[in-house]
């Protein structure tokens, strides 16, 4: 099939009834072929710059009439173009997304097609919106002006007072056209039929909700006869003469015209098409931010924008922004609201771009294709190096082998071109993209070449950006999705795998490389940020990544007895969907960072601050690219069992980028010290680095980094066994606890009674345990692993109870257990001892695996060695010493910090849409929960505390929050060592040190109960 020109495309309404010359009849045939035509949208104008202009506009955003249709052939044809007849219409918002107010359901797929894969053929059932607008237009108006559409998902066909102005194809794209001669002073109506499906749906396979409508806003805008079309600002920095260089393109029906360019701050006045050479510039950075204002003016109408002088360059394999080598610590972002769809206020994205600053983030890759256009005003006002990917992934062909992918097929190359023209014209004046990316996995091919052609053609000074071709022929940097570390070392080093093509082989390890997806933040994770980020610091040629991802797409829905909360995929009967996958971000749908955000801003601080031991001072490095220290304040205090003891600044001499420092604090910190370890109680030494003055994106005090040094006790004080064993008729006492003599469990501890006690190998799955590692040498998931090995259903049987003499007095109660499950030859011996001194209550805990663990030829790994704790009350106050205020697991909880903390039960949870293992609090020495009117309390070596309302078995059960029914009881794990949660939910597994092999373990805890409220 040969791709047509717009021109050549015919129209016919809607629901045409065709006769061929068989004689036969279709039913809106025509239409049908229009929606599967692989051609560009007709009748618009040619793509350019989003220009701020005098020329008068109108929003047309409003309240709109709308009707839904099941398909293109239902759709139909009665005069709504012109406003009448429009009946079964209702009232919609534009922009809206039609599927979030009432009209069908939102649909998600990560990679497979919700329809048959046929291209160019759409599916019968095909939802079709009409939406009708009855506007008034001045004087001002006429005799030009265009229509701007800036997003219509899939495929939008448009009219003018009954006057088809011609087709949309690209969802995110923007399309306009001329309405001289149709728009008329007065009343005017727009009509719009929107299908959701089109060919071009086969070129827009994003990991996201299938999510129809006008969804982006609608414009009028005057066109004078003698004013701007086009402005193209070419603003370069020679970082080695410290000179901008400044050109400026106008142009008006494609062809260049007198202007004048005016940048008053500069004292700077030239005809448009001049270059000049400018010295004593501020270059743009996302550190510096620096924007110049300019006017472009010709004889009928003056253009605003903001100017940044910067360059781009790769150098020694290296990524480089005005001359120095910077590191993208970056995300990817989608735009996606829980009420709205694919709307999202302007409000909404201030607010989550300044919270990206806020955590240290200096860049963002727009998955999977150009954001809103004010998105980008924004980012260069604010500070992000911007990866600006064209509407284009491909992702569902690849389960066929990549047969009939439109990236390789020529019948595509316009429709290609098209969307990669649009992408770049519309965004080029934006000193925060830093890269065009030609889409997203959409394998190899031709047209993808092309489209690399024509960007560097039009646009030389920016790098070429696709990861879908390991081998990089047409693109400017190397770029991987979720290499392992060890791969990325490798890469860092220069020394990976040769390609078999010496040339493209030499070629790439020119290049920079970038992880344009990593760190996969779906549930309790991501592990391993930073091993990356060592890597990262380590080899120049690595530019840093983008972590997947940046938000989750959850859908706001009532949940059953009041309230909301979060739905995913299948949620909506989906014929096929890919459940909660569309859930995986480092903030909730409503922007709420998740723990991994607060893991991620430690981890790529740009600021480091090394506490020195003996509290005498720390050790500063500024990691910015570009900025000296001067914005920051340095604040230290000293903290000593819960209470501050000491606080107060230091003065911090600017330090130069990519330098460090040694800076002393007053004697007295480390006197303070000194003198409260005597005491027995832990003390903890912070220093922040804060904003000294407001800025645009946070108040004066925000904390951008932080190092601590903790000075404690070496080991856990053990009370010495001098209680005795009280026998009674069918318990067993010891110090504060009650024991069954049937069973040698605590009935009771300190009057808190105790439903159930001991060791527990298992936890609930995460979104990375319920997927396969990559490069693993298991094809089952982790989880999978568990359930075969029965870790989930382990029964404990009695082996003995013994009172024996402890060697240092007193008596000891010995509980000897084995733990299996059903159908397993492999155990656990598990010996419980327990003493006390009459107040405390010590358990010693030993593990000794018993037989071969391992389950269909592999080592089964464990999730925890630890104690499960049921008490028969409800917990209301956890209070603890260590590691907070938020979770943190062995490979994660960077920026949790040492402390003494204190939280309602329900903050110790973290409330992931799909319900798993999360909450757990690392490096405890102490704890106390308040049960009823008492308090338990716990010590011991350095453990692991998660407290929780409800049972392993509802969590493991439940698919939504909703679901949790708290029972009355508390379920407390005190864990000696647990595994870490990797990125195995898309990516490599959890790293060799954080794994948990089967092994012996000896642990001790103390066990302690009082009346009233926790003291830390």
């Amino acid at each position: 099939m040969s791709v047509q020109t717009p021109s050549a495309v015919p129209h016919v309404a809607a629901a045409a009834i065709s006769t061929r010359a068989s004689g036969s009849l279709e039913i809106g045939a025509e239409g049908v072929r229009e929606l599967s035509s692989l051609a560009p949208g007709r009748g618009t104008l040619p793509a350019r710059a989003y220009l701020s202009s005098n020329a008068p506009k109108l929003s047309l955003n409003g309240e709109w009439q709308f009707r839904l249709s099941p398909g293109i052939r239902r759709a139909p044809a009665d005069g709504w173009q012109e406003g009448e007849a429009l009946e079964g219409f209702s009232s919609l918002p534009v922009p809206s997304s039609w599927s979030m107010h009432g009209h069908g359901s939102p649909a998600y797929t990560n990679v497979q097609f919700p329809f048959a894969v046929e291209p160019p053929h759409v599916p019968e059932v095909n939802p079709i919106g009409d939406h009708v607008l009855t506007f008034e237009a001045g004087p001002e108006f006429l005799p030009d002006a265009l229509l701007r559409f800036d997003g219509i998902e899939s495929a939008g066909t448009v009219w003018l007072n009954g006057v088809e102005l011609g087709t949309t194809r690209g969802s995110r794209l923007a399309h306009e056209f001329d309405v001289s001669g149709i728009l008329v002073e007065g009343t005017n109506t727009v009509a719009v039929r929107v299908a959701q499906f089109s060919a071009a749906s086969y070129v827009e396979d994003q990991d996201m909700w299938w999510l129809p409508g006008i969804f982006r806003d609608v414009t009028l805008q005057a066109r004078p006869a003698d004013g701007i079309d086009d402005v193209f600002v070419h603003a370069g920095y020679d970082h080695l003469s410290g000179e901008g260089v400044l050109r400026v393109e106008v142009s008006r029906g494609g062809q260049a015209i007198d202007a004048v360019v005016r940048v008053p701050e500069l004292d700077l006045e030239l005809e448009a098409g001049t270059e000049v050479r400018v010295p004593g510039v501020e270059p743009w950075s996302a550190e510096v931010p620096r924007l110049y204002h300019a006017t472009i003016t010709a004889t009928g109408e003056t253009v605003s924008l903001q100017l940044g002088f910067r360059s781009i360059t790769i150098e020694d394999a290296q990524f480089k922004v005005n001359g120095r080598r910077i590191l993208l610590r970056g995300v990817n972002r989608h735009e996606h609201h829980p009420r709205l769809g694919r709307v999202v206020p302007r409000d909404v994205v201030e607010a989550e771009l300044r919270l990206m600053k806020q955590h240290n983030i200096n860049a963002i890759r727009t998955s999977h294709y150009p954001p809103h256009p004010e998105f980008l005003a924004l980012a260069d006002q604010l500070g992000f190096y911007v990866v600006l990917e064209c509407d284009l992934e491909t992702h569902g062909f690849e389960s066929a082998g990549w047969a009939q992918n439109p990236s390789d097929d020529p019948q595509w190359e316009a429709a290609l071109l098209d969307r990669i023209c649009r992408t770049v014209e519309r965004d080029k004046n934006h000193p925060c993209v830093v890269m065009w990316s030609l889409g997203n996995e959409a394998g190899t091919g031709r047209n993808l070449a092309a489209m690399s052609r024509w960007t560097k053609d039009r646009d030389p000074s920016r790098p070429i950006h696709y990861e879908g071709d390991w081998s990089s022929p047409y693109v400017d940097v190397y770029s991987r999705m979720y290499a392992s570390q060890a791969e990325t070392a490798l890469i860092g080093q220069g020394i990976e795998p040769p390609l078999e093509d010496p040339a493209l082989d030499a070629r790439r390890r020119a290049m920079p490389f970038v992880l344009c997806e990593y760190v996969h933040a779906m549930g309790n994770g991501p592990g391993g940020m930073s091993e990356y980020q060592e890597l990262f610091d380590r080899y120049p040629r690595l530019m840093g990544g983008f972590v997947w991802e940046w938000l989750e797409h959850g859908i706001t829905v009532p949940s059953p007895g009041g309230g909301e909360h979060f739905a995913y995929g299948g949620d909506f009967g989906e014929e096929v969907h890919d459940g909660n996958f569309v859930t995986d971000g480092l903030v909730d749908a409503n922007r709420n960072p998740r723990p991994g955000l607060l893991d991620f801003k430690k981890v790529i601080e740009p600021l480091r601050i090394e506490v020195a031991a003996d509290w005498s001072g720390f050790r500063l490095r500024n990691g910015h690219d570009f900025a000296d220290t001067s914005a920051y304040s340095f604040r230290y205090s000293v903290e000593y069992d819960g209470a501050t003891l000491d606080v107060g600044t230091v003065d911090v001499a600017p330090l130069a980028p990519q330098s460090e420092v040694v800076v002393s604090l007053p004697d007295a910190v480390a006197g303070t010290a000194a003198a409260a370890l005597p005491g027995g109680g832990p003390a903890v030494l912070t220093v922040s680095a804060v904003l000294a003055a407001d800025s645009a994106w946070a108040a004066a005090g925000h904390e951008i980094a932080w190092g601590q040094a903790v000075r404690e006790p070496s080991a856990v004080v053990i009370p010495h066994p001098s209680g005795r064993i009280d026998v009674l008729e069918d318990e067993l006492g010891l110090g504060p606890a009650v024991f069954s003599r049937i069973t040698g469990i605590p009935t009771s501890i300190g009057g808190i009674p105790v439903k159930q006690m001991g060791l527990v190998l298992w936890w609930v799955p995460t979104d990375n345990d319920l997927g396969r590692e990559w490069g693993g040498s298991d094809e089952r998931p982790l989880a999978r692993q568990w359930k075969d090995a029965g870790l989930d259903r382990l029964h404990t049987r009695l082996l003995g109870i013994s009172a024996e003499a402890a060697a240092d007095g007193g008596e000891q109660l010995i509980v000897r257990t084995r733990m299996s499950a059903a159908d397993k030859q492999f155990g656990v011996l598990v010996d419980y001892t327990w003493t006390s001194d009459g107040d405390a209550l010590a358990l010693r805990t030993k593990v000794r695996p018993q037989g071969a663990w391992v389950n269909a030829g592999f080592d089964v790994e464990w999730a925890r060695i630890g104690l499960e704790v049921v008490l028969a009350a409800e917990t209301t106050t956890v209070s603890w010493f260590g590691q907070g205020p938020h979770q943190s697991y062995p490979d994660t909880g960077q920026g949790a910090r040492t402390g003494w903390f204190s939280l309602p039960l329900p903050d110790m949870d973290v409330d992931y849409v799909r319900p798993q293992e999360a909450g757990a609090r690392a490096r405890v020495r102490s704890a106390s929960l308040v049960v009823g009117g008492n308090m338990l309390e716990v010590s011991g070596e350095p453990f692991a505390l998660t407290v929780r309302p409800y049972s392993l078995g509802v969590l493991d059960a439940a698919t939504h929050r909703p679901e949790f029914r708290p029972d009355g009881r508390s379920y407390v794990y005190l864990d000696h060592v647990m595994r870490g949660v990797g990125t195995a939910a898309c990516g490599p597994g959890v790293l060799e040190p954080y794994r948990l092999t089967p092994r012996e373990a000896d642990f001790t805890l103390v066990f302690g109960a009082k009346s009233g409220a926790p003291t830390m």
